[in-house]
């Protein structure tokens, strides 16, 4: 009778232990299986979750402008005034829904080129106005679509996934020519996606046409979005800070006299791309800008909510599932005796024209199929590893004790 009893608890000590070392060796192998998988899919090549999504995008982008309009251009150029103004918006496009063109793979540098054409269908139950209202941005739309960017030639993946969807060239080359030294350099993806694996820790360098720069966004927050974990990636202020807040954006700033020897920060001066037209970008209403450059102008309220930008990115596939990417565009207005209307001014001015916020979020159905082919199944993984492994333990340590009871008290 005490030998069985024994030999029982042992028996269950044993099972309990094997349990426990099964969802230990289940951990790295369901690791390895898992990054195999996502390895495959995510590749840039026919046949690939990747490559399905990313010729034409499953998700509605939609962009939206908000116009200044200058409430005393009287004012201002016969006094030089403080220019007031009022946004009115949003004016909301649908935009991105064209799939990728002249798609061609290169199995020697395992990259794949393409072009992306814009568009833009105007969403009057999405808009303040219509397009017949007298504001210049509606111009815009006329002008993005039937457009080409590119080409892109990206890196396929296919011989080292840590390499994915990273840029190699634009428009055949892989610098600018706008900018000294390496601030000229195209670095990263589009930022539509990104290498998979994503750590916290990470930079995510991401290019972008629409501001003639590459730029990078730094970890803020995990975020639960439809059900999918993702890490919030937001665009920080140094990215825009003057050079002696970040030495790094030394090259970024290309004149003297209206930075103030390279002091102000918020702006960027990307005349030399928009062919020497004075224009400067920065994120609307002049959020994280030189308190100088929006003192002249009245009527702006920064705040990081409706004002910054950032990417919620599915750090296993490296996918971007939601993004806000926000903007403004301004004009330099200078004194200039020969220009009536100009010639009263006291002072330069950096005028908001519009701010702009491009956005997109992982439709239900698509993050339904996320949630079953992806975190799901890694879910369910994790959660078989924890119950063998808790299981297993909890069996060996029960049987242990009961063993050892039961041998001390035959000794007593």
């Amino acid at each position: 009778m005490g030998c069985n009893r024994n030999c029982g608890l042992i028996t269950g000590a044993v099972i309990g232990a094997v349990l426990a070392v099964l969802g230990g060796i289940l951990m790295p192998v369901g690791d390895m299986l898992i990054q195999k998988t996502i390895k495959k899919e995510a590749v840039l090549e026919e046949g690939t979750i990747a490559f399905k999504n990313w010729v034409k995008t499953g998700t509605e982008v939609y962009r939206q402008f908000w116009i200044f309009d200058v409430q005393n251009p009287e004012e201002v150029a016969v006094n030089s005034s403080r220019i007031k103004v009022k946004q009115k918006g949003p004016y909301t496009y649908r935009v991105r829904y064209l799939a990728k063109a002249n798609i061609t793979q290169d199995p020697e540098t395992h990259t794949v080129s393409f072009l992306q054409p814009n568009g833009a269908i105007f969403e009057p139950s999405l808009s303040v106005g219509t397009e017949n209202d007298t504001f210049t941005v509606l111009n815009l739309a006329v002008a993005y679509n039937n457009t080409l960017d590119g080409v892109y030639k990206v890196y396929n993946g296919k011989d080292d996934i840590s390499k994915v969807a990273i840029i190699d060239t634009y428009k055949g080359k892989k610098n600018l020519s706008y900018w000294l030294s390496y601030c000229d350099l195209i670095n990263g993806t589009d930022a539509a996606s990104f290498p998979p694996f994503i750590e916290k820790t990470q930079v995510l360098r991401f290019f972008s046409s629409d501001i003639c720069r590459s730029i990078y966004a730094v970890f803020g927050a995990e975020i639960n979005l439809k059900g999918i974990p993702v890490y919030r990636f937001i665009l920080p202020s140094n990215a825009f800070a003057s050079p002696l807040q970040n030495p790094d954006n030394h090259c970024f700033c290309t004149e003297k006299v209206i930075s103030k020897n390279c002091t102000l920060y918020g702006v960027l001066d990307i005349g030399k791309c928009k062919e020497g037209k004075p224009v400067y970008i920065s994120l609307p209403h002049f959020l994280h800008a030189s308190p100088e450059i929006a003192e002249p102008i009245e009527g702006l309220s920064p705040n990081e909510e409706e004002h910054s930008t950032y990417l919620d990115v599915e750090p296993i596939t490296g996918f971007t599932l939601r993004f806000a990417k926000r903007l403004q565009v301004n004009l330099l207005v200078k004194p200039a005796r020969k220009i009536e209307a100009l010639k009263h001014l006291k002072q330069h001015y950096i005028v908001p024209i519009l701010w702009l916020n491009e956005t997109a979020t992982i439709g239900d159905e698509k993050a339904k199929m996320f949630r079953h082919q992806v975190t799901g199944k890694i879910n369910l993984l994790g959660l078989v590893e924890i119950i063998l492994l808790s299981v297993g333990v909890g069996m060996f340590i029960v049987f242990m004790i009961s063993y050892c009871a039961c041998r001390s008290k035959r000794v007593n």
